[in-house]
């Protein structure tokens, strides 16, 4: 039996950058919609949704190959790992989200509060399409707001010390938004060299 990846199976079980993988796909409903969800589908059962959808879920895993491989993530995730180790790829896509969050309106037109809304209609627009995990807990996201509570060093760090408690083994997620408050501007200034090659390159790949 293959061995469980402790941060696989974390990531598959939580929410982690979902605000920057819904505002990566743009307008279209469905790209969202599919980007949203890719990491509750597995691979097999990717022809069992509309082409739209899919082409989502694959710009999903692109948006991760392409974060996953940058140097200046890497940057981010060489700073954090003394402290959280196998964790600092998921802290870092929360400290991003909450960059993001935070400058939200220097990104899009809309406030962050009617992206959300608008975020949280369009999922509950097809509740037979939505994997089982997303089933669960996206009543609990909508209900928390957490799109928006992300904007929030208390929203970010509230959310990591959820993920401690999901955790495998000691991952010292829960002191994570202390490393946050510490080295602010070090993790903003990071974010704001990678986001725009993230834009840019996804603007290619739609």
């Amino acid at each position: 039996m293959t061995a469980v990846n402790p941060v696989s199976l974390l990531k598959n079980a939580v929410t982690l950058n979902y605000l920057a993988h819904l505002f990566l796909s743009g307008p279209d409903p469905d790209l969202q919609f599919g980007n949203f969800i890719a990491d509750g589908v597995r691979s097999v059962q990717l022809k069992l949704y509309p082409a739209q959808i899919q082409a989502g879920i694959r710009l999903h895993h692109k948006i991760d190959a392409f974060t996953d491989s940058h140097p200046v993530v890497a940057e981010s995730k060489e700073r954090l790992r003394p402290m959280v180790q196998k964790y600092a790829g998921v802290v870092v896509d929360m400290f991003y989200d909450h960059f993001l969050a935070k400058q939200f309106q220097e990104y899009s037109s809309l406030s962050l509060a009617a992206f959300a809304d608008q975020s949280y209609a369009l999922l509950l627009a097809q509740p037979d399409l939505l994997p089982a995990r997303v089933q669960r807990f996206l009543p609990y996201m909508i209900k928390q707001n957490w799109l928006v509570g992300y904007a929030q060093v208390a929203g970010i760090s509230g959310a990591l010390n959820g993920l401690s408690r999901r955790a495998a083994f000691e991952s010292g997620m829960d002191t994570a938004g202390q490393e946050l408050i510490r080295n602010y501007d070090l993790y903003q200034a990071e974010f704001n060299r990678f986001f725009p090659e993230l834009q840019a390159y996804i603007v290619e790949q739609i």
